[in-house]
């Protein structure tokens, strides 16, 4: 027997690591150029188009598209027509150790194709995304702590790339792999009639393994995939073209107009005829007539004047806004009819307002779960308002700005811990416990300030916690934020009646002068004008 059977054989692993990412908006000329050690680029495009010249070879750039690039590549982009491309470069290095040093490795026989030049199409790409924005986010966060996140999440990115690559699967894979050459089959064939059993039967896989398969590499079941296609290249005609919308419907695969239309407002929310209206300047842009309760500050953000803006019996309206001149819709004793004088080209809703109150009135598009991801919820009504680069532009000015604060704050308050209340004269509520509300993002992601313990320590799936008497007592952040709610005050100043209370006046951050007051209406909202507002605020007293 040869004396090296059966001994281990030596591997290397390769290491991945992110050395930079940046965003370029609406660019017309970018270049780069790698270096021939170990530099590599991912540039992915999120909107826009664009090409890619590489010594005698154009590449088309296209939303949803994923270029990797190995080192020594030169790198130029150059627009024309259409729309420029927004689109973020991911540099990264590999860096080759012993096998098993580090359990995130991977392969170096499984990952020289990866690190080849390629295109690729993660699905679905709104989670490939927000795994982006999240590293854009912290980029220049060099806490441990953080950067062990980033890192993570990088591997995540990655990850999602490689399986689009093809890279470590085996021939028990072959079914998934089927699957997903069907997917790419309705990418192009989107416009034939089809069923799920057929579909099923052309990758030779049972229909309901296919279609558990499908949702796992799409995020959706077929049809529902297949119209998605439809309706997107739908919008590539309404917005290009002056096609009839029977004409528009037989060429993106609908059996019939009635069908496509009402297709097309389920998914876009308005209907085509709207949208071709908004998107070819039939609308120019500041002068589409939106009406917008509770999500004014999206709008307004966008370069959009609401024709009306939402107020509260109790509350008031949304003053941070100056939305002085503008009429008031009092949503406590709605008259839903004074809408019928406005004459709205868009209605906007977000999840918490009845919609069939408001569709007889105009096109009515709900925004739901906008507390998760306020950059996509602003994409998204951008895009039903025809501006979706104005979008772009307000994220990349808005990312500029708090990472500015976070490197002040980071200087100046290191290791004091924050807290952020809202008291009313029935109940004090503690909130930034989860990552959808409107605290934590902002105050404890962007700005990098130290949560209270009380954020772990209560964590839930809500916005906020109520805190007892027993809780408040061990309250001891260094700051606190405190915004007060008139919604319980049965008269003047109610709610501030805390401030008397021996409990709240030991408090720390009291005894140290240390409670700041801020706006109720602009901190208890998730828009970006109120995120930059919470920011100046922040400023303000702390730095």
């Amino acid at each position: 027997m040869n004396e090296n059977e059966n001994q281990p054989v030596e591997r290397q692993a390769i290491h991945y690591a992110m050395t930079d990412i940046r965003y370029r908006i609406g660019s017309t000329v970018w270049q780069t150029e790698l270096n021939e050690a170990d530099a590599r680029l991912i540039l992915i495009v999120t909107a826009g188009e664009g090409w890619i010249i590489k010594e005698r070879s154009r590449i088309r750039l296209e939303r949803g598209q994923v270029h990797v690039f190995p080192p020594g590549s030169k790198v130029h982009f150059d627009y024309s027509g259409g729309r420029p491309a927004c689109f973020y470069a991911l540099y990264f290095v590999a860096e080759r150790t012993e096998a098993g040093k580090r359990e995130s490795d991977l392969l170096v026989s499984e990952a020289e194709t990866f690190l080849d030049e390629r295109i690729l199409e993660p699905q679905p790409f709104a989670r490939f995304v927000e795994l982006l924005e999240v590293l854009y986010r912290y980029r220049h966060d060099h806490e441990p702590q953080q950067s062990f996140y980033r890192h993570i999440r990088f591997l995540e990115l990655l990850g999602f790339l490689l399986f689009r690559a093809g890279i470590g699967k085996d021939d028990s894979q072959n079914t998934r792999m089927a699957v997903e050459r069907s997917i790419e089959r309705m990418r192009r064939q989107f416009r034939e009639a089809t069923t799920v059993e057929r579909l099923a039967a052309e990758a030779n896989v049972g229909r309901w393994q296919y279609t558990r398969l499908f949702r796992e590499l799409t995020g959706k079941i077929p049809l529902d995939f297949l119209n998605g296609l439809r309706i997107d290249h739908a919008k590539q005609l309404l917005r290009s073209t002056g096609d009839r919308l029977y004409d528009i419907a037989a060429n993106t695969g609908f059996s019939n107009e009635y069908y496509f239309n009402r297709r097309f407002k389920q998914t876009v929310g308005v209907t085509p005829s709207l949208y071709r209206r908004v998107h070819q300047g039939q609308l120019p842009h500041g002068e589409v007539r939106v009406v917008a309760p509770c999500l004014e500050d999206f709008v307004l953000a966008l370069g959009i004047r609401p024709v009306l803006q939402w107020s509260h019996a109790k509350w008031g309206k949304q003053d941070y806004l100056g939305l002085e001149h503008t009429p008031e819709f009092e949503i406590t004793s709605a008259d839903f009819g004074m809408l019928t004088e406005y004459k709205p080209d868009l209605i906007l809703l977000d999840g918490g307002l009845d919609r069939s109150r408001f569709e007889p009135y105009g096109p009515t598009y709900q925004v739901k779960e906008i507390g998760k991801d306020w950059r996509s919820s602003l994409r998204t009504i951008a895009e039903l308002l025809g501006c979706p680069n104005r979008a772009e532009q307000v994220i990349r000015v808005y990312d500029e700005k708090a990472a500015a604060a976070r490197d002040v704050l980071t200087r100046l308050v290191r290791g004091k811990s924050v807290a952020v209340l809202r008291i009313s004269a029935g109940q004090i509520s503690f909130y930034g416990i989860s990552s959808c509300d409107y605290i934590h993002p902002i105050l404890y992601g962007d700005l990098g300030l130290t949560p209270h313990s009380f954020v772990r320590e209560l964590t839930l799936t809500h916005n906020r916690a109520f805190l007892t008497p027993e809780l408040l007592s061990r309250l001891d952040a260094d700051v606190l934020f405190v915004a007060f709610d008139k919604f319980h005050s049965n008269r003047r100043g109610e709610e501030r009646k805390v401030l008397q209370d021996p409990l709240w006046r030991a408090l720390p951050a009291v005894r140290s002068n240390s409670v700041y007051e801020v706006d109720f209406l602009s901190w208890m909202n998730y828009g970006v004008i109120s995120n930059g507002k919470k920011i100046d605020d922040v400023l303000n007293v702390l730095a």
